[in-house]
């Protein structure tokens, strides 16, 4: 979780005889949004379950394991929202995620199973995030994968290393690598790399979308902590070379910037519990469409920000945030943007989210 909502840090537990000591803890909320310019399908106001999720994990020895059970949504800047009822179902399932994990010292780690992405400075669930709605650069980044990660320490750096089927597609020719440099207790350096090594070549699914499934990813991500301050900017550069047997009949790539920023209020002030996180974006494609590449944003060769402001409020348990974004487009391909016929290039959205980390 990257802030400013916390987890419980006391989660219920219960011992499992040889296997020790095993947590459970989980996240409820509910959702409501109103928008405009509403993509077909779309709805410009509605009320939903946005998580309903158990977990359940071992934290400690050299047999450990995390499972996530449950419902959820996948708010998101730019996009249609798909109700938690179906989301199961279109992407992960009711165990979004769920590994074993090896700690045979206190260095080296090895976990197998649905594992989240190294990829991005930005988590799948909306209580993990500064802001409910995941960004424009989420959007090309995949999130959750079937495979095996290793994990090593020495000192201030953290590597890690991830082979899986990228983007959830059962085809495992995706490689991920991560090293992390924590130069002091208030700053951090990430980067991270990879993409696919061979043609995913199958049925395009929300899940799977064929071209970002065939793509090479690339983040710079700084973390910088200072008092009741976070700052972190992050860079991010896709490319989705020629393959003509998925339609992409030319390359095409996208380069992108995002800054998160968060101010969470002195715990002895009156403001207690209030935290102001926003972020700021913008994205580029490239491409030719007479050429045939394949559209990465709102038509070859588009372009997009947005600004997102999350005022939060978290008391124990319990938390409530409010939310308000912009997202702009250019450079669009007409059919393909926002309102009933893809033309308008604008969209604003208010959200609501609350509910208990438990």
């Amino acid at each position: 979780m990257t802030g400013p909502l916390a987890v419980n840090v006391k989660p219920m537990s219960f011992t499992a005889g040889p296997l020790g000591t095993i947590y459970v803890s989980g996240a409820v909320s509910a959702f409501a949004q109103s928008q405009n310019n509403i993509i077909p399908g779309d709805q410009r106001s509605q009320v939903d379950m946005s998580n309903a999720q158990v977990f359940v994990q071992k934290v400690d020895g050299v047999f450990q394991f995390f499972g996530e059970f449950g419902g959820y949504s996948l708010p998101d800047l730019g996009a249609a929202y798909i109700r938690s009822g179906d989301v199961p179902n279109d992407f992960w399932g009711i165990l979004p995620q769920g590994y074993v994990k090896l700690q045979p010292s206190a260095a080296f780690s090895l976990e197998a199973g649905k594992l989240p992405t190294l990829i991005g400075a930005e988590y799948t669930f909306s209580f993990e995030n500064m802001n409910v709605q995941r960004g424009l650069l989420w959007n090309q980044e995949n999130a959750v994968n079937r495979g095996i990660q290793a994990n090593y320490t020495a000192g201030p750096v953290a590597l890690s290393a991830a082979w899986s089927d990228g983007f959830y597609s059962k085809k495992y020719n995706w490689g991920l690598l991560s090293a992390a440099w924590t130069i002091d207790s208030n700053n951090t350096v990430a980067i991270v790399g990879g993409g696919s090594f061979g043609t995913t070549n199958v049925a395009s699914t929300l899940a799977t979308p064929i071209f970002l499934a065939n793509e090479k990813i690339y983040n710079v991500i700084y973390t910088r902590l200072m008092g009741a301050w976070t700052i972190e900017p992050y860079y991010q550069y896709t490319e989705v070379p020629q393959i003509n047997s998925i339609g992409a009949y030319h390359s095409a790539s996208t380069s992108g910037a995002a800054l998160f920023v968060n101010y969470t209020f002195d715990g002895k002030s009156a403001l207690a519990g209030f935290s102001l996180p926003a972020r700021v974006e913008y994205i580029a494609s490239t491409g030719s469409a007479s050429q045939g590449s394949p559209n990465l944003l709102y038509g070859v060769g588009s372009k997009a920000w947005s600004i997102t402001l999350t005022p939060t409020f978290q008391y124990n348990l319990f938390f409530i945030r409010l939310e308000g974004s912009f997202v702009g487009a250019s450079s669009t391909t007409p059919g393909s943007v926002f309102g009933p016929d893809g033309n308008k290039t604008t969209q604003a959205r208010l959200v609501l989210e609350t509910g208990i980390l438990f």
